[in-house]
């Protein structure tokens, strides 16, 4: 249980290093540990602010992955840390490097040029792969205008590791459904159909995301049902049948901005991860009603928690930092780079 404890020791050691430490926090933190973020944001915002940190000391408060994106991109000398090391990421997990090399290696070996896009959600090491063979990186706020750009690049793309994302970009550029083919990754990357992969410019990794996936199309019918009139607004890694029938979609920095344009008295239900909405929800209390389509948290990310960043903040320069293989990390900020220029355009 958080105690008040908890949060004068983590205030006490901000006062304390000042300047020195940065606390970086992903939206869908609890608002015990957000409350103590220097900065809060979605994965584009934050990979965007770390470059220009000059922090000795950076806390990322999100899911492991997003710590080794911090790492690959901090300056040298500078100490990334995450309050707790076991909090992954499923949906990066169901594309490990080795698979992601293997397939792309039987793609090539059957004639076909491949440029990988893969979502931030993914581990260094995928990162590495893709920055390697000219690919790049994306995050829900620029699948669009990445995909884009990895189209542009040659006859066929790689999107991984989440496939709805993936089908929602391609369905935002109009890309037409015959030139999309879903891997089959089995028998480690060998049972993809090459005939119809070569057929197909847009080529995705089923990978998903279980947060997002439970919410359904009736989950929506139902909130409409309930609420004549309402707004409805849905992250990206929701499946396309649910995108579809809502009011809009995007990532959580857009559904922030969705919710505060609309008029005064809107009953505006949210497809995401639940501590976003219920951040919201107090927020415009008494001005407009936030809902939650369903109640669904990430159990990695509430691995993080008050107490342990209080542990952590305490234990700096003895605790472990987030490590990234030194042979991973140029390849991997490449990828990252391509991503942050093209969308510095």
């Amino acid at each position: 249980m958080n105690s008040s404890n908890d949060f004068d020791t983590i205030e006490e050691a901000r006062a304390r290093l000042g300047k020195r430490l940065v606390i970086l926090a992903h939206h869908y933190m609890s608002d015990a540990v957000a409350r103590h973020a220097d900065y809060t944001g979605d994965s584009l915002e934050l990979s965007r602010r770390i470059p220009d940190l000059d922090a000795e000391y950076i806390i990322f408060c999100g899911v492991f992955f997003m710590a080794e994106t911090a790492a690959i991109l901090a300056k040298p000398g500078q100490k990334v840390f995450i309050p707790e090391m076991n909090s992954r990421c499923v949906m990066s997990d169901m594309a490990p490097d080795w698979l992601v090399k293997a397939t792309l290696d039987h793609l090539a070996e059957g004639g076909l040029s491949v440029t990988p896009l893969t979502y931030v959600n993914s581990s260094a090491a995928v990162k590495a792969l893709v920055g390697a063979r000219g690919g790049s990186v994306c995050t829900s706020a620029n699948a669009k205008t990445m995909l884009t750009w990895a189209l542009e690049q040659g006859p066929h793309t790689l999107f991984l590791p989440d496939v709805r994302l993936g089908l929602n970009a391609a369905d935002w550029i109009a890309l037409p459904k015959e030139q999309r083919h879903i891997l089959d990754v089995r028998d480690h990357g060998k049972a993809v159909l090459l005939d119809k992969a070569k057929k197909a410019q847009l080529l995705l990794w089923p990978g998903q995301c279980v947060i997002h996936s439970r919410f359904k199309p009736e989950t929506i019918r139902k909130a409409r049902q309930e609420s004549p009139g309402c707004l409805v607004v849905v992250h990206p890694e929701c499946h396309p049948n649910t995108v579809a029938l809502a009011d809009a979609c995007g990532s959580t920095s857009l559904i922030i901005k969705y919710v505060a344009e609309a008029p005064e008295g809107s009953v505006i239900y949210i497809g995401t991860e639940y501590n976003l909405v219920n951040r919201l929800a107090q927020k415009y209390q008494g001005v407009k009603m936030v809902r939650a389509l369903k109640h669904s948290t990430c159990s990695n990310m509430e691995k993080v928690t008050e107490p342990n960043l209080a542990r952590l903040i305490t234990t700096l320069d003895s605790a472990p930092t987030v490590q990234v293989d030194e042979a991973l990390k140029d390849p991997a900020r490449l990828a990252l780079t391509r991503m942050l220029q093209v969308c510095a355009k």
